[in-house]
């Protein structure tokens, strides 16, 4: 008798939806509906393909390796133990125009972002601007919570400070004259990262708000000195610094460093000779990662991106391909058992 009061108790109740009587559309699949869908489908992939791979190729793209391990490399010298400031230049030439806008990044190879420890390796309090975490770091920023003479770092973390700092100046040589190409470095981060995710301590003025503390390990300057051209882009909304800390999910990546959108070249680089100087500061030979500087611009479609096309292309292929094997199938098998 108890048993079956707590059958009747557990019961779902007797609705359409704990019973799953609702109305549902059970669509009946013919080869008169199928062949023609994959037909429409793969038809439909192939132009967007095409659309997209066109358009990919339409987009240039121009890469300099500078990693410096080669002894002919003009930044060969940089790779040296314990080298400080060391600055280098590369020279290149475009034979056309690169057309406008144009988008100058900064690659690296084998290094790992998307580590688990390494991207839990920040303290999100004090990087929303919340000062009592300066003085007492979370213990997952460990071991770059405090420094030797146990002075909390600020910004903590493996993140804040493995941040890269290799800078760069480009300039064209125009009749033996070097002209500097002008950056646009505002805006290069998410809005979502400097109006939201992060924030400076309400403190005035900011440099106040690190007393006591000390700058990451691998740091030249602190954060309230990281761009001392624009007092507004210092701290941890500084733009270079937000862009660092959106890691990437792959290994090999690229972050925007500069948009080239000002001036002479508001409409792209001119064909001729430019010089790259680049103030030479990020060690990566030790972990076997590589460096590089990428030009690049950009279409409706994002930057240039071949897999998109190809993938949409490859589908698109094969739902041809299968509507073509089901009609020869459905005619031989079909068609005879109808006569």
């Amino acid at each position: 008798m108890v048993k079956h009061e707590q059958e009747s108790t557990n019961r779902p109740d007797n609705t359409a939806f704990t019973q799953q009587r609702l109305p549902a559309w059970q669509p009946m699949l013919s080869a008169g509906i199928v062949i023609p869908g994959f037909l429409i489908i793969g038809a439909a992939f192939i132009g967007i393909g095409v659309a997209l791979f066109v358009t990919s190729q339409s987009i240039q793209v121009l890469e300099i390796d500078y990693t410096g391990d080669d002894k002919t490399a003009p930044c060969y010298k940089c790779i040296a133990p314990n080298q400080k400031n060391c600055q280098c230049q590369i020279s290149f030439s475009l034979n056309s125009t690169f057309k406008g806008p144009v988008f100058f990044y900064y690659a690296l190879s084998n290094f790992f972002q998307n580590h688990r420890r390494y991207g839990v390796s920040k303290d999100d309090n004090q990087l929303f601007g919340d000062t009592s975490y300066f003085t007492s770091p979370s213990s997952s920023c460990s071991p770059y919570q405090y420094d030797s003479s146990n002075k909390p770092i600020v910004p903590c973390g493996s993140v804040a400070n493995s941040m890269f700092s290799d800078t760069f100046q480009l300039y064209q040589v125009v009749n033996g004259t070097n002209k500097l190409v002008p950056w646009d470095g505002q805006g290069i981060a998410w809005w979502t990262d400097y109006s939201i995710k992060y924030r400076n301590p309400s403190v005035t003025p900011l440099q106040n708000a690190f007393n006591n503390t000390v700058k990451p390990i691998n740091w030249t300057k602190p954060a309230y000195e990281l761009d001392p051209t624009d007092s507004s882009n210092n701290g941890f909304i500084n733009q270079d610094f937000l862009v660092w800390m959106r890691r990437a999910a792959l290994p090999n990546f690229r972050k925007l460093y500069r948009r080239i959108t000002q001036g002479d070249y508001a409409q792209g680089l001119p064909a001729g000779n430019y010089l790259l100087n680049i103030n030479y500061s990020y060690p990566v030979v030790d972990f076997g990662g590589r460096k590089k500087v990428v030009l690049s611009n950009v279409s409706w479609m994002g930057g240039k991106n071949d897999f998109l096309g190809i993938a949409y292309l490859v589908i698109g292929s094969l739902c041809v391909v299968m509507s073509v094997v089901m009609l020869i199938v459905y005619a031989k098998f079909k068609f005879p058992d109808e006569e």
